[in-house]
């Protein structure tokens, strides 16, 4: 029994949707490093703004304070709205990983099922191999034998 085209077949299309999937993951993976760095750049705006705010102080000038202050609010605001936006990210990846792992072992499933068949295929073709020689064998001996031979084969 061969290793039927339908199987082959739905093996491949198994390897293709786990790449579709691996591509969903890395590009959820994407978005949610970009968004962790959007939230770092913020991070680093709120904390510029806090030394501008150190340096107003030591210099008695009332815009830089000002303006330390505005870069202060905003990368806070910029922090608490990507907020949401990195937690929908990460459940996007975790989803997208699922995904992909559920495929990954459908399709080493039919993988090993192929392989399985090839192996019982490759098992079977050897015992019929034997069995011919045998047959072969035997045939040979007895023709000698009524041939009048000792029944030894050279």
């Amino acid at each position: 029994m061969a290793v039927s085209r339908p199987l082959r077949r739905l093996l491949r299309v198994l390897e293709l949707e786990e790449a579709q999937r691996r591509k969903a993951l890395e590009s959820a993976l994407g978005d949610l490093r970009r968004f962790q760095q959007a939230r770092e750049q913020a991070a680093e705006r709120e904390r510029r703004g806090r030394r501008l705010v150190v340096a107003s102080a030591a210099s008695g000038d009332p815009a830089d304070r000002l303006a330390g202050l505005e870069e202060m609010r905003a990368g806070a605001r910029r922090s608490a709205a990507l907020k949401p936006r990195i937690a929908a990210a990460e459940a996007e990846v975790e989803t997208r990983r699922q995904e992909f792992l559920a495929k990954r072992v459908e399709r080493r499933q039919a993988e090993t099922l192929v392989e399985e068949t090839e192996a019982r295929e490759a098992l079977e073709s050897g015992r019929r191999g034997q069995q011919a020689l045998d047959h072969w064998y035997l045939d040979r001996m007895r023709r000698s034998r009524a041939e009048g031979g000792d029944g030894k084969v050279d």
